[in-house]
């Protein structure tokens, strides 16, 4: 069906600094940068401007930037005349192995992230690592948080090329290589699971812990990228994973080896921050109760349990040790 209006949805950086170069001549609908912008206000301002747009139910929407613009645009299509077709290009290495891909969509809100969203896929994803020649190393460091994440899940071999590489400084070829490996775990898993009932929750392996230090983190101001978020998350799941599953800790060594020698930055967490980290875990969706949290563990590389619950008494020892070898 030919579109009857295509409609850009962006954010200020991207429209800035990628817009200009792609030569795109259709209307712009530009978003605040960063995730303190995706909300509720935010996502309104984008209904509105498409209504002014002379937007309808024909129309395309692209979505051209990080994963807020993928999350928030996403979800604005989704629900703007009650679904309007959307792609997604991504322009940060987050985004193309995460956020632009698997039919996630939605809005932080409460405090609590992705807390309002749809199942609901893009028509097409564009992916070209030309993006991200200009990402700063944080980015970069950010979405290969969410490529080792993805490695986790698949093999040892995988694993171990992930951790043999350096996505900063290193060939492009080889991470478009390996990106288009991550991309492809996490369809296989996706088209098995669209709606999240079973094993597409392996892919929460990592956030449960890490949307929580996310969450403090810009409640206090000081907002952290969700793939260093999700690499602290790592470190404590893979060592729940071990407390509870015999999760060889020579691979949590190795992730722990690889963060540091990366450059990964963490805020500093005490134990006086557990009781609020454990009443964010506490409001994760994959949660039947409140009670018990459900991760999702390892007992290696490869080998998932999925929907393990554990109660928030088993989680503090995790916070310990995650703290000791982070030191």
């Amino acid at each position: 069906m030919e579109p009857k209006g295509v409609f850009i949805i962006t954010d200020a950086n991207v429209a800035r600094e990628v817009l200009p170069n792609l030569g795109l001549g259709y209307p712009v609908v530009t978003i605040p940068a960063g995730d303190g912008n995706k909300n509720l206000e935010t996502l309104a301002s984008v209904w509105s401007r498409l209504v002014e747009l002379g937007a309808t139910r024909r129309s395309v929407i692209l979505n051209i930037g990080g994963g807020v613009v993928t999350d928030l645009g996403g979800f604005a299509a989704a629900t703007f005349k009650r679904g309007v077709r959307f792609i997604n290009v991504p322009t940060t290495l987050l985004a193309a192995v995460d956020a632009a891909v698997g039919g996630k969509t939605g809005i932080n809100f409460g405090g609590l992230k992705n807390e309002v969203g749809a199942f609901a896929p893009a028509d097409g994803v564009v992916i070209s690592t030309a993006t991200f020649a200009t990402l700063p190393e944080e980015e970069l460091l950010s979405g290969y948080a969410e490529m080792l994440k993805h490695a986790l899940l698949t093999s040892p071999k995988a694993y171990t090329e992930l951790l043999d590489f350096s996505p900063v400084g290193g060939e492009p070829e080889r991470l478009l290589e390996l990106l288009e490996d991550s991309v492809r775990v996490k369809e296989r898993i996706v088209s098995q699971d669209p709606t999240e009932r079973g094993i597409r929750r392996a892919l929460n392996l990592g956030h449960t812990a890490g949307h929580a230090f996310e969450a403090m983190a810009l409640a206090s101001g000081k907002p952290m990228p969700h793939g260093y978020a999700v690499a602290l998350g790592l470190v404590v799941e893979l060592v729940l994973s071990h407390l509870h599953k015999g999760f060889p800790t020579s691979y949590i060594y190795a992730l722990v080896s690889f963060l540091k020698s990366q450059g990964y930055r963490f805020p500093v967490f005490t134990c006086e921050d557990y009781p609020k980290l454990l009443g964010l875990m506490a409001h994760d969706k994959k949660n039947d109760t409140q009670e018990m949290l459900n991760f999702t563990l390892l007992s290696a590389p490869g080998e998932l349990h999925v929907d393990t619950y554990l109660p928030p008494t088993a989680i503090s020892p995790a916070f310990d040790i995650a703290r000791d070898l982070l030191e």
